[in-house]
């Protein structure tokens, strides 16, 4: 289903998901430059030791491609107006499996207001509202704020994955956390917001 679900514009108060663009450049580097320290541990590295992508245009261009092929959906997240962080619903899978992992970073001097799981909570139910029938989180065991994340929005614990991803350097363990349609007939952020009003 190429392209199915994006581009998009998702949002709920001031926080806003959107294609990501070349413009954003400035503000994604000042971003990542202020959360250097915070977001490494959590980043994917590549096992090669080479860079994924050489360029903030080549990033953007590659995710693009990724979103018109129908095995991405990824988003630049604002709050307030202002570029936080992205929301990715990647690995996509059509056919019998119909099944996303979704990603994301934000920056941490917003962290703790609720902001990345009510963008998750959009991304889901975009996705179950374009066709898609589960949606998995994988998480390291050490990161706390990402295990709250999940918990909040009632994510199922599926396990332990070993060796799952290469990140910060080397392969590591992740937990994955899913919903499928059955898990959130409302829509997720409705039973977010019945949970945390």
């Amino acid at each position: 289903m190429t392209g199915a679900g994006w581009p998009a514009v998702l949002h709920d108060g001031e926080v806003v998901l959107r294609p990501l663009r070349v413009r954003d450049s400035s503000a994604w580097r000042e971003v990542r430059a202020a959360n250097g320290a915070w977001l490494r541990p959590w980043e994917a590295t590549n096992p090669d030791g080479a860079p994924p992508v050489r360029t903030f245009a080549g990033l953007v261009w590659e995710l693009s491609r990724q979103g018109r092929s129908g095995t991405a959906m990824p988003f630049a997240l604002e709050v307030d107006g202002a570029f936080a962080g992205q929301v990715t619903a990647g690995g996509i899978a059509w056919g019998a499996m119909r099944s996303a992992h979704v990603g994301y970073w934000i920056d941490g001097r917003l962290a703790g207001r609720g902001v990345v799981p009510r963008a998750v909570a959009l991304v889901v139910d975009h996705c179950l509202r374009v066709g898609l029938h589960r949606v998995e989180v994988n998480i390291r065991p050490e990161n706390a704020a990402s295990l709250r994340v999940v918990e909040k929005l009632g994510f199922r614990d599926e396990g332990l994955r070993e060796r799952f991803l290469h990140i910060d350097g080397a392969w590591r363990d992740h937990r994955t956390f899913a919903l499928t349609r059955e898990d959130v007939p409302e829509g997720l952020m409705a039973r977010y917001r019945a949970t945390h009003p």
